[in-house]
């Protein structure tokens, strides 16, 4: 089990509604935590391993402002807790993050696929396959439609939140068996993993 939040909004700090719900959710999960924020054009980033009290300490000298972004917090189900193991995981490029609650099944296959295809894995998770089938069918414009057709590939469970840089007000969202809830406030939404 793993907490996942996502933010979007220009009213307050994302950074902070980040850790903020990442608190709330940390019951779900003390392994690791991370974040990415979207914001001009760039991917900002930082995970670590342990409690989310050691993300927010390292956190302390980074700009985490922005309206767009999303974390998680880990229970380790593939590969040991560490900063390289630890959510969001990435495509090739750093321009497609994502996190995850669920298993995989199937990731296996699917890496072995997509390693064939030129695509270079640095963790042990069964999620970083995800981040590479998505930029394997992502062409810039259509994040939805990419995740669409990953999903179409993968066998598990799955709660999954997912940014680009080349679409920055979006945050693509997707469920199967694992819970994700959406919250609508004022010119700003959330997504995550639990109410």
């Amino acid at each position: 089990m793993c907490g996942i939040i996502g933010y979007t909004g220009k009213s307050r700090n994302v950074g902070q509604i980040l850790l903020e719900g990442l608190k709330r959710l940390e019951y779900r999960g003390y392994d690791s935590a991370g974040l990415a924020i979207v914001r001009d054009g760039q991917m900002i980033t930082e995970k670590t391993p342990g409690k989310i009290v050691k993300l927010e300490e390292s956190l302390k000298e980074m700009d985490i402002s922005g309206s767009l972004g999303i974390a998680h917090t880990r229970w380790a189900t593939h590969g040991v807790p560490n900063k390289v193991n630890a959510h969001p995981h990435y495509d090739s490029r750093m321009k497609i993050a994502l996190v995850h609650n669920g298993i995989i099944e199937n990731y296996q296959t699917l890496k072995k696929s997509l390693v064939a295809e030129g695509h270079t894995f640095v963790s042990d998770t069964d999620t970083e396959v995800l981040a590479h089938l998505i930029e394997k069918f992502y062409k810039g414009k259509d994040l939805e439609l990419a995740v669409q057709k990953a999903l179409e590939m993968v066998e598990g469970t799955y709660g999954i939140l997912v940014v680009s840089v080349n679409e920055p007000d979006k945050i693509v969202g997707a469920r199967n068996v694992s819970t994700v809830v959406v919250g609508v406030g004022d010119d700003e939404y959330f997504i995550a993993s639990d109410v």
